[in-house]
């Protein structure tokens, strides 16, 4: 279980939709905004939930083989493997790499609508189908002796700690706007000056993170 969840926080370092969070929280005015970011998150939620159910599903139709596959030194492997191409794709990140992207989707949020919480179901979906601790902290609770409720309702809060970070993104974007010389407000300020920074790090740091799992399911 403590692998699952540690998957799962790491698989909340989002880092397109915490930087669309952010673009949203420049762009639009205050009343706008505090009612676009809950629709958006919403709708990652919601894309994320839905996709982690069907992943379930078909895990535990190759329960023998995910069984195997993480009881076994594979699953350290991959870990490794994944935090290491983790660490590449970080390191070969362009500056402003995402920025086009941003500004695609920023078209759809401008104000509240159905389409808000489409983006951001779409974001979800997508975020998670090319995230590997997202399928690897799944396997874990698939392959784990728990009943059929446990792993298919814990789909639930999967999802919700895999939208921490955007969550309190969200969360501090809005204070900081509401007092922009408090500390937060002036490190939000220096993070917003040194995103390629602050992004390679959180990068870093979730690949750093998989290495180290995998080790420890090796010993």
């Amino acid at each position: 279980m403590f692998s699952a969840v540690s998957l799962a926080f790491a698989d909340s370092v989002n880092a397109l939709l915490i930087a669309v969070v952010v673009a949203i929280g420049i762009i639009l005015p205050r009343g706008q905004y505090r009612k676009v970011a809950p629709l958006l998150i919403f709708g990652d939620w919601l894309g994320v939930f839905l996709l982690a159910l069907g992943v379930m599903f078909v895990f535990d139709g190759l329960e023998d083989f995910v069984q195997t596959l993480i009881d076994g030194p594979v699953f350290g492997i991959i870990l490794i493997a994944v935090g290491l191409i983790a660490a590449i794709g970080v390191w070969r990140t362009k500056p402003g790499g995402n920025r086009e992207l941003v500004d695609m989707i920023l078209k759809f949020l401008r104000t509240p609508s159905v389409w808000t919480v489409l983006a951001g179901f779409v974001l979800g979906v997508v975020q998670s189908l090319t995230s590997g601790p997202f399928f690897l902290g799944i396997a874990v609770l698939s392959a784990g002796d728990y009943s059929a409720w446990v792993r298919y309702g814990g789909m639930f809060f999967y999802a919700t700690i895999a939208l921490s970070l955007p969550t309190l993104t969200a969360v501090l974007v809005g204070l900081v706007r509401k007092y922009p010389y408090s500390p937060p407000g002036r490190a939000f300020q220096w993070a917003r000056e040194n995103t390629e920074k602050v992004t390679k790090i959180g990068g870093y740091g979730v690949a750093v993170f998989l290495v180290l799992l995998g080790v420890l399911h090796l010993f």
